[in-house]
């Protein structure tokens, strides 16, 4: 039923979507934690409001398009549990918003920590020259290294022309078009044998055919092929390991995430020197590996 006669203001829109939220047991894990974070985000983002806003907007009384527009938008995450960032077209990521749609992985990586700290105490940031992203999705690594290395040429690489699509979308967005190089590929098959690279990044697809099955609803409905890698989750992780040496400088670092096949990748190479990271504002699973090491 709707109610939106009795719902006046943006407080009771984001009341009622934390009532919502919190009865269908929702996930979260695109940007907030929280029923609370979510529905500020939801609501907010809906009626074009930014988030630092003066709490003494939150009894603003609302149009009755509006009302509208957040009613089906809360319903629609409780009833399909489709992620906030695929109903409101936005994620931030290293401070950036960005453009997403069901066509890519929704940004969360904690590689974004490294990145604003220039790869720092990895690289001296001055020996940056060239940097690849693979796996590039929706464009947020390459992009936020972009904006980190400004004087740095970044090739972005991904196999889905669909997520190519969504990053140059972002690439344009940010402005960063003559830095950005957008190129489908099949991880590093499209690059020259000679191409050199100072830092190699990636945040590749890592869940293992288990992890797929569990996981939460919200998670289906990003793309397949941006998450499965096989029964241990490390189908393209090994594929970075044998190839990256070639295009690594001798000063290169290769910084990839596994998340929870950590563990299994470890196994896998018992005498491989990795660097696992740590992070302030959490997350894991980020390895690290110079090209002496590789």
């Amino acid at each position: 039923m709707n109610h939106t006669a009795e719902l006046k203001t943006i407080r009771d829109y984001i009341r009622l979507a934390v009532s919502r939220f919190n009865a269908a047991g929702l996930y979260y894990g695109h940007g907030t934690d929280n029923a609370w974070d979510e529905a500020v985000a939801l609501v907010l983002h809906t009626l074009h409001l930014p988030h630092d806003i003066s709490p003494a907007i939150l009894d603003a009384n609302l149009l009755e398009d509006e009302k509208k527009k957040l009613h089906e938008l809360i319903i629609t995450r409780a009833e399909k549990r489709i992620p906030v960032p695929y109903l409101t077209h936005e994620a931030w990521f290293s401070g950036l918003p960005y453009y997403v749609d069901d066509r890519v992985l929704i940004p969360r990586s904690p590689i974004a920590e490294m990145i604003e700290a220039q790869f720092s105490p990895w690289i001296d940031a001055d020996n940056v020259h060239h940097i690849l992203d693979l796996c590039t999705g929706s464009g947020c690594i390459a992009i936020a290294c972009a904006k980190a290395f400004p004087d740095a040429e970044v090739d972005a690489l991904d196999i889905s022309v669909d997520a190519l699509a969504v990053a140059k979308i972002n690439v344009l967005k940010h402005a960063v078009e003559d830095q950005v190089h957008l190129l489908q590929s099949d991880l590093m098959s499209a690059i020259a044998p000679q191409k050199k690279y100072d830092i190699i990044v990636s945040n590749p697809p890592y869940v293992s055919t288990q992890e797929m099955f569990d996981l939460p609803a919200e998670y289906q409905h990003e793309p397949e092929l941006a998450l499965a890698a096989g029964v241990q989750g490390l189908d393209i992780a090994v594929r970075i390991l044998k190839d990256a040496k070639q295009y690594l400088q001798p000063h290169g670092i290769l910084i990839v995430e596994v998340g929870n096949s950590e563990y299994a990748l470890q196994e896998l190479y018992p005498d491989l020197p990795f660097t696992w990271l740590e992070f302030e504002r959490g997350g894991g699973g980020v390895f690290m590996l110079n090209a002496e090491q590789l």
